[in-house]
């Protein structure tokens, strides 16, 4: 069972802005609220430019 909650209550602000950012970039136009109209595509895109900048960011605190 998935569980979309956050570990860190006060997190969630800067988690929406990092997923509007990574939206941004891949060219996907998120809302605030409810963004079922997406496509699988759309929403991947969002999703793996999410994980990308993860691990840039995780890399980057190692050097």
């Amino acid at each position: 069972m998935a569980n979309n909650k956050n570990l860190v209550p006060e997190a969630r602000a800067a988690m929406d802005k990092f997923k509007m950012e990574a939206a941004n970039e891949v060219g996907v136009n998120l809302k605030n609220g409810y963004n079922g109209d997406l496509t699988s595509k759309q929403a991947g895109s969002v999703g793996g430019q999410m994980v990308k900048k993860m691990i840039m960011q995780a890399e980057n605190s190692m050097k």
